[in-house]
């Protein structure tokens, strides 16, 4: 469904937007683009997949919760201007 200059005239006109003439073709342009990819939308099969209203319905796996420190505490000491028996040297900010 490819839009017309007028068509986003009228469209810049409804969202209180001014564009110029060139803006008009470009945006044409770039519109017709968006709305023939999401017409391809339509080509999907999407027989037997239940509506979803959102994220909220999906249940996270459950996984252990476990407290670990990465294994990667050289690694992340190595990017620290100071470090002094595994720990970040920073200065005294409190009397």
């Amino acid at each position: 469904m490819p839009l017309d200059e007028a068509s986003v005239a009228h469209i810049a006109r409804l969202a209180r937007i001014a564009i110029t003439a060139e803006e008009r073709e470009r945006l044409a342009r770039e519109l017709s683009a968006i709305l023939k990819w999401v017409e391809q939308l339509n080509e999907v099969a999407t027989d037997g997949v239940e509506a979803m209203t959102g994220a909220a319905q999906l249940m996270p796996r459950p996984r252990p919760d476990e407290v670990t420190d990465g294994g990667i505490a050289e690694q992340v000491l190595a990017n620290a201007p100071h470090a002094t028996e595994g720990f970040f040297v920073v200065p005294k900010v409190v009397e």
